[in-house]
């Protein structure tokens, strides 16, 4: 099975950015809609952001103009670049394929941790 892993996350302040990276082990972009989710200490998953297999975005309200989506097909790789963070975003980050309603093709990585503090 394919198996995902993130990496970028860190301790950045208000208004700072990131950009989190997604690797995959084998070649799937080009087949599935892929995604960005977080979770917060006592809070459910939610997504972030989505790109379809032809590129196409879709970003929860809460992220729009602030973050962006993006992914390189031939590295196996999708990031998100995150700007204008706040304190709300701090949460663990996680990248899956989704299909369906909640549901995953793939297990969860480790995910990595995104901390907005002053």
């Amino acid at each position: 099975q394919v198996r995902l892993v993130e990496s970028g996350g860190g301790l950045v302040q208000p208004g700072g950015s990131l950009r989190l990276s997604c690797a995959a082990s084998g070649s799937i972009f080009r087949a599935y809609t892929m995604g960005w989710y977080r979770q917060a200490p006592g809070k459910e998953r939610e997504m972030v952001a989505q790109i379809s297999s032809g590129g196409t975005p879709n970003y929860a309200d809460s992220v729009k103009g602030r973050f962006a989506i993006s992914k390189d097909n031939a590295k196996n790789t999708m990031y998100l670049q995150m700007n204008g963070l706040k304190p709300e975003d701090t949460a663990v980050y996680y990248c899956n394929a989704p299909y369906g309603t909640n549901r995953y093709r793939l297990d969860w990585g480790q995910g990595t941790q995104v901390t907005v503090s002053s």
